[in-house]
């Protein structure tokens, strides 16, 4: 029987760490270990600061994969598209974060630091354990029913398929 969404966010709510993979702008493919706080939407929250790989290569190209959980025999793979919000979609996606991680709200006054959100397109649970089972989920991606913030995505994702010289 496959997994409902909320038996995908509790176990990804339950493992609170993730290896994200992103692509240099050379197409390189870096990973990094993070604190993820993850809403009932499976929308998936970090943080990052400017000084890394990770945030240059966010700017450059939205798509990511992560991978959640690894005990127990049982993973969850995950691809989607990072943005990081303003307003009170920065405010709404801060305050879950703190709520799962209150020992970092000094975080916020660091310099450079950012808050990102990710927003699942695929997902894949396996469970290694017998009887195995493997099962995938796609997600559609919301529509942001602003034409700039989607002329904006677009613009990102032309320049992501664009040839690298």
């Amino acid at each position: 029987m496959a997994k409902t969404q909320a038996e995908l966010f509790e176990f990804m709510r339950a493992n609170g760490l993730a290896v994200i993979a992103t692509a240099s702008p050379r197409g390189a493919a870096e990973a990094a270990l993070l604190d993820i706080a993850v809403t009932p939407e499976l929308e998936i929250i970090f943080e990052t600061t400017d000084a890394t790989r990770k945030f240059r290569n966010l700017k450059d190209n939205p798509r990511v994969a992560l991978v959640v959980g690894w005990d127990n025999d049982q993973t969850l793979q995950y691809e989607g598209l990072v943005d990081e919000p303003l307003g009170r979609e920065q405010e709404r996606i801060t305050a879950h974060y703190f709520s799962v991680f209150p020992q970092k709200l000094s975080h916020r006054n660091w310099p450079g630091n950012h808050y990102f959100r990710v927003r699942p397109a695929w997902i894949r649970f396996s469970n290694y354990n017998s009887p195995r089972t493997v099962e995938e989920h796609q997600f559609a991606l919301p529509d942001e029913g602003k034409a700039e913030a989607r002329d904006s995505f677009f613009a990102r994702l032309k320049n992501v398929f664009a040839p690298r010289s």
